[in-house]
């Protein structure tokens, strides 16, 4: 399962293209409402979790997770204690974790980054700490793939799909929705 937070403030374009593109490769995908199961966006777009991170249960079926950036979104996802126990379920069990825009700034905070390539929205650079600053818009680096922002969401979901089922998935998914 691939879990995909949403908390208040989020940025529409980084949550949903990704969910969009694992859905289409027909990949399980939940999204969890942080901040409540009706959750607004930047741009005020309510959007409705399938589930809350009240009701989450971090264990063997989380295969991947995904923090979308945006403001206040971002700092709504750090300040989840879920959010914080399924980062750390996941980087304890070699699980994948997808962070784009202001939120590799989290893995960043908890040290996950040293040693990695990654890439985050312009400004958070200093909160990648210990990693090198990446200039790609989509970086994968072992089971973290970290992305700049709102304009390669679609580029970051695609990565997802790659890393969950392969490039030639990934490649499919690609050419049907004309990415090319």
């Amino acid at each position: 399962m691939i879990y995909v937070f949403l908390a208040n403030g989020f940025e529409e374009v980084e949550a949903l293209a990704p969910v969009d593109m694992l859905r289409r490769a027909k990949l399980d995908v939940t999204t969890v409402g942080v901040t409540g199961k009706i959750v607004t966006g930047s741009h005020r777009i309510p959007v409705t979790a399938d589930t809350t991170a009240e009701e989450l249960q971090i264990g063997a079926d989380m295969e991947m997770i995904v923090l979308p950036g945006g403001m206040p979104g971002t700092l709504n996802e750090e300040a989840s204690e879920t959010v914080q126990a399924a980062i750390d379920y996941c980087a304890k069990n070699d699980r994948w974790i997808g962070a784009i825009c202001a939120a590799p700034s989290i893995l960043g905070h908890k040290g996950l980054l040293q040693g990695k390539t990654a890439t985050c929205y312009t400004g958070f650079e200093k909160d990648l700490l210990g990693a090198e600053i990446g200039s790609d818009g989509v970086i994968q680096d072992g089971k973290y793939i970290t992305a700049r922002g709102a304009g390669v969401a679609v580029d970051f979901g695609l990565e997802l799909v790659g890393a969950m089922l392969g490039k030639e998935a990934q490649a499919q998914i690609r050419a049907s929705i004309l990415c090319d």
